[in-house]
């Protein structure tokens, strides 16, 4: 009787043990996305000299929340804002998914539809500069992508000018993203999740 006791102990600690690695593993891994991620929102700020830089993930198809941020001031913070469903529509999401990069140098003169312009407004954006994070959905060979996220450059003070040098340091700042395993691996995992 102590024999076979002992056995089953020691299979579940086993498995337990495994279970413990794997929980580790992961936290480890989203610990490394979070770092990354933080990294190029703060140093994207401070090239782009702007007051805020956030990332808008998609958790859904074409619902998501600003998940990170790097701040001038902590009043511009807009962590866990999720955007009006009207304003971002499937048509908006598709142009993105395309590697469609939006520079607007003052909402209040840019012709854009007003419940976009309200929402700015309502986090006091005056310029806003928005790249996609396009993320490969199986392996380096497949061309299919999907849009995980937006890299948001906001300046609140004043309007902006944006050059094709801050463009192209926001594309740069979503391709190191984008390509970094830590990220596609915990995305490959979570879409796997999601289609079981």
């Amino acid at each position: 009787m102590q024999n076979r006791f002992d056995r089953s102990s020691s299979a579940s600690e086993t498995s337990f043990d495994q279970g413990l690695q794997k929980l580790i593993r992961r936290l480890s891994h989203n610990l490394e996305r979070d770092d990354l991620v933080q990294k190029t929102a703060n140093e994207l700020r401070e090239q782009l000299q702007v007051d805020r830089v956030a990332l808008y993930y998609f958790y859904r198809e074409w619902e998501g929340r600003v998940t990170f941020e790097a701040l001038s001031d902590t009043k511009y913070s807009i962590y866990g804002e999720t955007g009006p469903d009207e304003c971002f529509n499937g048509e908006y999401a598709e142009q993105y998914l395309k590697g469609r990069v939006r520079a607007i140098s003052d909402i209040d003169t840019e012709p854009i539809a007003e419940c976009h312009r309200s929402f700015l407004k309502g986090m006091q954006v005056r310029a806003n500069l928005v790249v996609p994070i396009l993320v490969p959905l199986q392996d380096e060979s497949n061309q299919q992508v999907r849009l995980w996220g937006l890299l948001v450059a906001h300046h609140c003070q004043s309007p902006k000018d944006w050059r094709e040098i801050d463009v192209q340091t926001m594309q740069q700042g979503a391709k190191t993203l984008s390509t970094s395993s830590v990220i596609v691996n915990i995305d490959r995992r979570k879409t796997a999740l999601l289609e079981d």
